[in-house]
């Protein structure tokens, strides 16, 4: 994820109490100071540690917003994963090519690398958070319009250049969104308002891998990608109508206080093998099906789908599946809790990727059966999204959100550019069967990390921050 790594959950028995430094009061009054912030009567709820008022919770500015920057968050990333290589594929690009695509996204994996500068540096207007968050969105609105305008047979090294452009603005937009996301919630809020974000993140993929589809089929390719980016100007207004938050803590008052302190006080939390472990798993728990989503367009293609099929069923079924997935994990882990939910979340999402092997065996193209496979394969993933990011949210210090977040959020993309940039090689040589069942296996590893991570007798305290 950008798919991007996020908070997914509500209050449960491993969710971490506030984090700020003043404890919870400092915490609701930075996101109360503001008008996205919580009604009056949410702080002695969250003081007293009582239950929330989940309406009250619900129909609030602050879900709206998570909305909004969720959804703004995953289109440029899911345009990578399946528009643009659509495109190629169509355009006549080979497979392998395609795959190499994936190196593109490495800013999603390097990001924590300038966290430091957006979280230490203001730019002159809107303030420390939306005038990054507005830059962004302006950044990404020209350069996804402009790559419709070129040949890919012809300018393949400037497609790559510019698709690597809109990868480093998404993943800037990200740094700012996640610590703004986090600075407006209060901790009871940070599960649902996550589950929140992370389903507008992934309701964003049915425009440029469903939407833009269809529509290629009937428009040229230039116009395409200009309405595809269209849809990013509903977060470049919010950007402009909601409130600067007031943060827990001020900004680093130095380059270096911004890049030290965050690292230092997770290795210093547990030590730094615990500290390995935690970026292991967080590496590990999503390959799998990281690597199994690859090349799904070009997967369906090669079965035999049309691109109205894949437009139609395959995205739309993968799409209400992961929300679906998403919203029953939600609601399970709140009576679940973290750990268990990783443990029972990640089989099933393992499980769910056999029925990719299970499609390239067909020997005709079959509508019902592509529904299911991808319809069971996003609510497995939907589940374990949301178990997975409620873990990160739960390591994440928030005196440190903005590098903190890119840390762990940038692991998390490593899968999905350097590991799957090798997976055009790996169909070739192994056919598609025998690749899921690679797949399947290369989950194992982040199951058997949770016996240190998160146990399932309870809240492994090492992820945690003190407090």
């Amino acid at each position: 994820m950008s798919t991007a790594a996020r908070p997914a959950t509500g209050p449960t028995a491993d969710a971490a109490p506030d984090r700020s430094p003043a404890g919870t009061g400092t915490a609701i009054e930075g996101a109360t100071g503001t008008s996205d912030a919580a009604e009056p009567a949410v702080a002695p709820l969250a003081a007293a540690g009582a239950r929330p008022d989940w309406r009250a919770a619900i129909l609030n500015r602050r879900m709206l917003i998570c909305i909004f920057t969720g959804f703004s968050s995953g289109l440029p990333l899911y345009l990578l994963l399946n528009l643009v290589p659509a495109w190629l594929r169509t355009e006549g690009i080979d497979l392998k090519s395609i795959a190499l695509f994936a190196l593109v996204q490495f800013p999603y994996t390097w990001k924590f690398l300038w966290s430091p500068l957006l979280d230490r540096y203001a730019l002159p207007w809107l303030g420390r958070r939306r005038g990054w968050m507005f830059a962004m969105h302006l950044a990404l609105i020209v350069s996804i319009a402009a790559l419709g305008f070129l040949a890919p047979q012809e300018r393949i090294w400037t497609i790559a250049y510019l698709a690597a452009a809109v990868a480093f603005f998404s993943a800037s937009m990200d740094i700012a969104m996640d610590a703004y996301r986090r600075e407006i919630l209060p901790d009871h809020e940070l599960g649902l308002g996550n589950s929140f974000y992370v389903n507008a993140y992934r309701i964003s993929s049915l425009v440029p891998g469903s939407l833009a589809l269809i529509l290629a089929d009937r428009l040229p390719w230039s116009s395409v990608f200009v309405i595809t980016a269209a849809f990013l100007l509903p977060g470049l207004v919010m950007t402009l109508v909601v409130r600067e938050p007031a943060a827990t803590d001020a900004a680093p008052k130095t380059l270096r206080d911004a890049v030290v302190l965050p690292f230092q006080e997770f290795v210093s939390r547990s030590g730094w093998r615990q500290a390995v472990l935690v970026l292991l798993f967080i590496f590990l728990y999503k390959l799998g099906d990281s690597m199994a989503t690859a090349l799904a367009t070009p997967f369906y293609l090669e079965m035999g789908f049309t691109m109205t099929d894949i437009g139609i069923v395959a995205k739309n079924a993968g799409l209400w599946g992961s929300v679906a997935g998403g919203m029953l994990g939600g609601l399970w882990m709140v009576k679940i809790g973290i750990n268990r939910a990783l443990w029972i979340f990640g089989v099933i999402q393992m499980v769910v990727i056999l029925g990719f092997a299970w499609l390239a065996t067909l020997g005709a193209p079959n509508l019902y059966a592509l529904g299911a496979v991808v319809g069971s394969e996003a609510v497995g993933i939907g589940l374990g999204t949301v178990a997975y990011v409620a873990f990160i949210a739960r390591t994440t210090d928030p005196r440190f959100t903005a590098t903190q977040f890119a840390l762990f959020t940038s692991l998390s993309a490593v899968p999905r550019t350097l590991v799957n940039a090798t997976t055009g090689v790996l169909v070739e040589h192994l056919g598609w069967f025998s690749f899921f069942l690679l797949c399947t296996a290369l989950a194992l590893p982040g199951m058997a990390l949770l016996l240190r991570v998160a146990p399932w007798a309870g809240a492994s305290e090492s992820a945690r921050p003190d407090r």
